[in-house]
Parts: structure tokens; sequence; C-alpha cells
């Protein structure tokens, strides 16, 4: 795979303001890699989103050092709105993206703006349809219907796309969990049968860890640890200590590797964790655990 995303030493200070949003970042994304971004309220995460997509510098005024690339392109080189075509961006609010009456032309619009033809317009509209599940509610106003289903109708506007680069910023954040597994079922099916480059910053981390390839941890701006998921989270205490709290299973067998009582790694699904507590409750079984 080669690098798709390149962020060098970049730095970021919103104007009016005396500390930089993000600072120091140095980031390689790789072409179709799932990356989940994780970190508390102002740790820089949305910023580093904005960096992406062109939103920074091209929408807010600010001090930069260093340079953010996508395909081997600094961000400030792209001519107005190309970048937004390969950096799609999905908000947390996803009403602040509505412009259509009805979800079928919500969907249609970002398609016409690009100069699609009528035949590929259909074509793609009809695959994001079916992706995400949208059919029932294509003639209804898109302010209408459900918080999950307005996510799931922004999500699939921006994938029509068909962006090189999703990002998604707090997609779930307003959901319940039955509307915030929805969102992530989509983002699963779009993993395995798309492989397109996805970032997603969130804090339902139950939802994000069985997909990410990698992970990485904000923190006052600053990018304080990032790798593939399974050992990012051998530094469960670390992430605990700083007010990041894994799903309660990983937690659960962290606290039976602390007492000796297990010694495999970090469950990262609930199939993993059932497995590990068969095997675990084997093992008592047969007496070898004192």
């Amino acid at each position: 795979m080669s690098a798709l995303i390149e962020v060098k030493d970049y730095s970021w200070r919103y104007l009016y303001t005396t500390e930089p949003a993000v600072k120091n970042l140095n980031l390689t994304v790789e072409e179709g890699v799932f990356l989940g971004v994780i970190g508390p309220n102002g740790s820089g995460k949305t910023t580093l989103a904005y960096s992406l997509n062109g939103l920074i510098p091209g929408q807010y005024h600010g001090v930069k050092e260093g340079a953010v690339y996508v395909a081997g392109t600094e961000v400030e080189e792209y001519p107005k709105g190309e970048l937004q075509r390969s950096v799609g961006v999905v908000f947390s609010d996803p009403e602040s993206q509505f412009t259509a009456m009805t979800v079928e032309d919500e969907l249609v619009f970002g398609m016409e703006n690009l100069g699609m033809s009528i035949p590929e317009i259909r074509e793609r509209l009809e695959w994001v349809v079916e992706l995400t599940n949208l059919r029932p509610l294509l003639l209804k106003p898109p302010y209408e219907i459900s918080g999950g289903q307005k996510q799931r109708v922004a999500l699939a506007a921006v994938l029509a796309m068909t962006p090189r680069v999703m990002i998604l910023d707090e997609p779930t954040s307003m959901l319940d969990p039955i509307s915030r597994k929805r969102v992530f079922d989509v983002l699963a099916k779009l993993k395995k049968e798309q492989k397109n480059t996805i970032i997603v910053i969130e804090h339902s981390l139950e939802n994000l860890i069985p997909l990410a390839d990698r992970m990485a941890f904000m923190l006052n701006g600053e990018l304080v640890l990032e790798d593939e998921t399974r050992p990012f989270f051998t530094r469960i205490a670390m992430l605990m200590e700083k007010g990041i709290f894994p799903p309660d299973a990983m937690q659960f067998f962290h606290q039976l590797n602390l007492r000796g009582w297990y010694d495999g790694g970090l469950p990262l699904t609930v199939e993993e964790a059932a497995q590990s507590l068969r095997a675990l409750l084997a093992r008592a079984q047969a007496g070898g655990l004192k």
C-alpha cells in the first residue's frame, strides 16, 4: 500500500487564539486503511479532519506550520473544490449538510454539482441506496426522519461522489445504540466491498475497534500514539490514565492480566472475548488458575 495522506510537522493556530489547536503532527495514512481517531474534546481531532479536507485553511483563518498532503499534493495546491471530490467529510450534525427537499434529491445534489451524466447519477444513486438501506426514505424530507437515518443520508450523499478518502467526525455522537450500530454496519460493508480509505473520529469504541486497522490517540493538540489496533491497545493502562476507556470486555481481560490470571492478547471483538473467556473457564476447571 502507498501513502495517500501525509501530515508533516503540521501545526495550526486559529486566528485570535494563543495556543495551536494541533501542533507538530506527523501522520501517514495508506490507501485502503481504516483509521480510528480518539481523544477527549478539544484534543484537535476535528481540526485535523478539516485540515485533511481543505476546510482549513480554505474557510478558516489562522497560522500554519508544516504541510498536509493528499495523494502527493499539498492541500493548498488543489484547485478550489477539487480536494472535496477526493476527501469527503460527514459531520456529527448531518442537518448542517442538507440542502434538498427530499432524501433522493439530497443524494443526487452533489453528483449534479460535479457534472455527472444522468446515467452515472442513476447508477451511483442505486448503489448508495442499496448500501445504506435508504430506499423506503427516498421521497421523505431529510429533516423529518430519525437521527440515525439522517446520518445514513449524509454518509450516502458523500459516498455517491466516490471520494478516495471518507472522514466521519463523531458520526454517532447524537445517536442511540441501535442507530449507532446501523451506521457502523454501513461502514463495515464499505470497508469489505469498496476498500475505501476511512478515517473515523469517534467516542464509541465498542463499534470502532472491530473495524479499525489502525488507531490514533490525540491529546492537547498532539498525536500521542498511533499504531495498528492490536498493539495500540497494549498501551491500555496509559490510555485509561488519560481518560480513554476501552470496552468493558477489554478492561476485564486487562484486569485479569494484571492479576496474572490471563496472559493472552486483549480481545478486540465480542467474538474474541467469548473465545478467550471459554479458554479461561476451561483452564480454571482443569485447575490451571491459581
